[in-house]
């Protein structure tokens, strides 16, 4: 597994905007408030000049999304990249994408949601550990939640702990000046299927599962080579749903199962879901038991902090995690090898 160079001071970070830019004002000023706070902590910035555009989620055409990441990674300057926001059609410009271009500078690539589309296919395919944690949006924030301050420490190499938090946003507040932090409504409980507690160790892949499901079997998933070189470790999978009915959930389980995903699998971490609809009346946790993960013979933690309804936990994908489970609570480390 490549890891690439941590943020030192002075630093630079290309902040592409692959999917969706700002949609409204206040994403202008939330992205201005970024970039404030970032040089304010001794870094520099390199904001996409489509950043504040976003035509039916999308900040310019594919290909040129695509090569503002291909210059991104070729440019010495620029050190690490974080992408601007998540959206809807990022994999439209991976036909365009450089991957060698990658593969001859590898850098640390972070973001959420539908960044995975990216950092899937380069970690998976290229063996390049990247980051799924918050899009730049998030460091515009004028108070940093513990997620934010905590994802900043794993940037800069501190590969600290991290527990649960204790309350999480199950619903947004209406913006009053763009710059606020979540809206804390809900408390944490992580949960254990059929279990009260739970303790997995192995290299952890995985992201938001709407962009998985898309990618899996194309030749941007290289879900199979990646499992086969680490199967001795075992592999740990973690899933963000976003959109996914539990109907489609269900579905979803079963289809990657059957292209072999599970093979090796020591066990999965389910975050909160964003969409917990269901034509059935399913609960998550049905959705869970009735689908084909549940047969497989590995702990399945869910509810936890790896969701849209943040905050979100930092995950390195391609490290080696251990993740704890017990009474509602919850933790994770990592160690790179």
């Amino acid at each position: 597994m490549i890891y690439p160079d941590f943020l030192r001071n002075g630093d630079c970070i290309g902040v592409p905007a692959p999917s969706s830019g700002a949609y409204d004002e206040f994403h202008v000023k939330r992205y201005e408030n970024s970039k404030k706070k970032m040089e304010n902590m001794g870094y520099r910035c390199v904001l996409s000049k489509n950043i504040n555009i976003s035509d039916k989620c999308r900040s310019a055409s594919a290909e040129e999304r695509a090569e503002e990441i291909n210059k991104m990674f070729e440019d010495e300057n620029i050190n690490m990249i974080m992408c601007a926001a998540g959206g809807e059609f990022l994999v439209e410009m991976l036909p365009y994408v450089k991957f060698e271009k990658i593969l001859e500078h590898p850098k640390f690539v972070q973001g959420f949601s539908d960044p995975t589309g990216l950092l899937f296919p380069i970690t998976t395919k290229y063996d390049i550990a990247t980051i799924y944690g918050n899009n730049f949006t998030e460091y515009g924030a004028e108070e940093y939640d513990r997620s934010v301050t905590e994802n900043l420490e794993i940037l800069q190499g501190n590969l600290i702990e991290q527990e649960n938090y204790e309350m999480f946003e199950n619903e947004r507040a209406e913006s009053v000046t763009g710059l606020e932090g979540y809206n804390f409504t809900d408390k944490v409980e992580w949960k254990v299927l059929n279990e009260t507690s739970a303790t997995m160790n192995g290299r952890i892949i995985g992201g938001c599962l709407d962009l998985i499901t898309e990618l899996a079997g194309t030749k941007y998933d290289g879900t199979s080579q990646f499992i086969e070189k680490y199967k001795e470790d075992g592999i740990i999978w973690y899933f963000d749903n976003c959109e996914l009915s539990m109907e489609e959930l269900i579905r979803t389980f079963w289809k990657l199962n059957e292209l072999g995903y599970f093979k090796y699998t020591k066990g999965i971490i389910f975050g909160r879901s964003g969409n917990n609809n269901s034509y059935l009346g399913y609960t998550v946790e049905e959705a869970l038991k009735d689908s084909v993960i549940s047969k497989l013979g590995f702990p399945i933690i869910y509810d936890a902090d790896v969701s849209h309804k943040g905050p979100c936990l930092t995950i390195i994908n391609g490290a080696i995690a251990t993740i704890e489970c017990k009474e509602g609570k919850g933790k994770i480390s990592f160690e790179l090898k």
